[in-house]
């Protein structure tokens, strides 16, 4: 895959406080992976290099309305996310209490991402993005070749990559701008990892992608 700057966009999944501080309600089971990978500066960096050298950033959300309690049915880890409150918001129409909260963005990454520039596409509720606007985003700016990143890497990250490729995108995963649970009946990010070798177009670091994305520009 290579980088060019007419058609490529970086995307970025859940770069929100519940995954990636300390304060985050997941930060118990992800909180080794993304020390051991850097995720967060490696998150920044790419949006850094995203703004330094006008290449698209897009940012998929997960955001929970008090209306999305109600479902009847949920998989394991949907049942968890609600008991625990992760990226709860008060409702579609109003931040009231949103600043700070875990599903706000990381503070280092709020002046990339809320620049006026950056798409921020409706939130995504299980992991991919079939049901949020990010393709339409996309294709409307004439994106054909996605670079991937963000949490969760074999969840949200992984269910954006397989979407994207069905649509017919070109895409990299940042490997190392990345990171999942790590739990008794495996490493999540192993798990993506070898997922990623599998089907994703490239598999670069960040230094790799920063590189290509300097040279693109």
């Amino acid at each position: 895959m290579i980088v060019t700057a007419s058609d490529t966009a970086i995307v970025i999944t859940d770069p929100q406080i519940d995954f990636l501080s300390p304060d985050g309600v997941t930060w118990a089971v992800v909180g080794e992976s993304v020390t051991e990978l850097g995720t967060v500066n490696n998150l920044e960096a790419l949006m850094k290099a995203a703004k330094a050298n006008d290449i698209p950033l897009f940012v998929s959300p997960h955001h929970y309305y008090p209306t999305d309690h109600g479902w009847q049915f949920e998989g394991p880890l949907e049942k968890l996310m609600h008991t625990i409150g992760m990226f709860d918001r008060k409702g579609p129409y109003t931040l009231e209490g949103f600043d700070g909260s875990g599903s706000d963005f990381m503070p280092q990454y709020k002046p990339y991402i809320l620049d006026g520039k950056t798409v921020i596409t409706s939130p995504h509720k299980v992991y991919g993005p079939q049901q949020n606007d990010l393709v339409l985003q996309l294709r409307k700016r004439g994106v054909k070749k996605v670079i991937l990143a963000g949490m969760s890497a074999n969840l949200c990250t992984q269910a954006h990559l397989y979407e994207l490729l069905e649509q017919g995108f070109e895409v990299a995963v940042v490997r190392d701008a990345t990171a999942a649970a790590k739990l008794p009946e495996g490493d999540g990010y192993l798990a993506a990892l070898i997922n990623f070798r599998y089907v994703a177009n490239a598999l670069w670091t960040t230094e790799e992608t920063v590189s290509r994305i300097e040279k693109a520009s």
